[in-house]
């Protein structure tokens, strides 16, 4: 597992697990960079909206270009929740904070159209009050291969006021079997509801290769790379190469 900063990145600390703590926002290079060091990993990224599509939102896209095959868990609270509750860039309109004292006045940053947008190999939604069902869909986002991004409704009791456990389960519904999540038209569609939100999986798109298959040092050697034996004399040369 890896993490960033905030509330939502302890959730490593109480799970029997190798995992890094990484900066603000910048928990997805170097779950990235894990993944590609050992491809046999399962590698999940968990922490917040500030902290992935706030601080990280870079990062965020372009974990979605590369199509790396780790799972992301976004804890969706709608506040900064460890920082004294100002606005997330997912943070409702006219929301009010000690720091935003007139209300939030920006459009809130959508990840699930954007995800879709960028034609993300697998896209959902979860809310933290149904704990079966995101427990399914956090078994198919790991299971899928790809990158998968599951962000996932939840209060903050201590910040967020507004958007309570009723105001999600009042504001969102699950998608039916009859929803395809291979149509993207209708994914985008989906995505850019908001009188009421969809959960499930909103979007899939078995696109591959991944990130990690398509690195040269895995075209003809599928084995990772901290199990391969170090030439030393290619490595001598290369450094003196560089000296020169």
């Amino acid at each position: 597992m890896v993490s960033g900063i905030g509330q939502a990145a302890k959730t490593p600390h109480y799970i029997n697990t190798s995992f890094f703590d990484g900066l603000h926002g910048r928990s997805l290079p170097a779950a990235i960079a894990i993944k590609a060091s050992n491809p046999e990993l399962t590698v999940i990224v968990e922490s917040g909206d500030g902290c992935t599509y706030g601080e990280g939102g870079n990062h965020f896209i372009n974990a979605i270009r590369r199509n790396a095959d780790i799972t992301t868990i976004v804890h969706d609270n709608m506040v900064y929740g460890l920082t004294k509750g100002q606005a997330s860039p997912t943070s409702r309109r006219g929301f009010t904070t000690p720091v935003q004292v007139a209300g939030v006045n920006l459009e809130p940053f959508n990840p699930i159209a954007v995800a879709v947008a960028l034609n993300a190999s697998f896209v959902a939604r979860a809310f933290a009050g149904d704990i079966e069902k995101t427990k399914e869909i956090i078994k198919s986002a790991i299971t899928h291969k790809g990158y998968a991004l599951i962000d996932v409704f939840q209060q903050c009791v201590s910040f967020n006021r507004l958007n309570t456990f009723k105001w999600y389960r009042d504001h969102s519904y699950y998608l039916d079997a009859s929803y395809d999540p291979h149509d993207r038209e209708e994914a985008f569609k989906k995505a850019v509801e908001s009188e009421k939100f969809p959960l499930g999986i909103i979007y899939i798109n078995n696109k591959n290769p991944t990130f990690e298959e398509n690195l040269a040092v895995y075209k003809d050697n599928r084995e990772p790379l901290f199990k391969r034996s170090v030439d030393y004399r290619k490595l001598e040369q290369l450094m003196e190469d560089k000296r020169a």
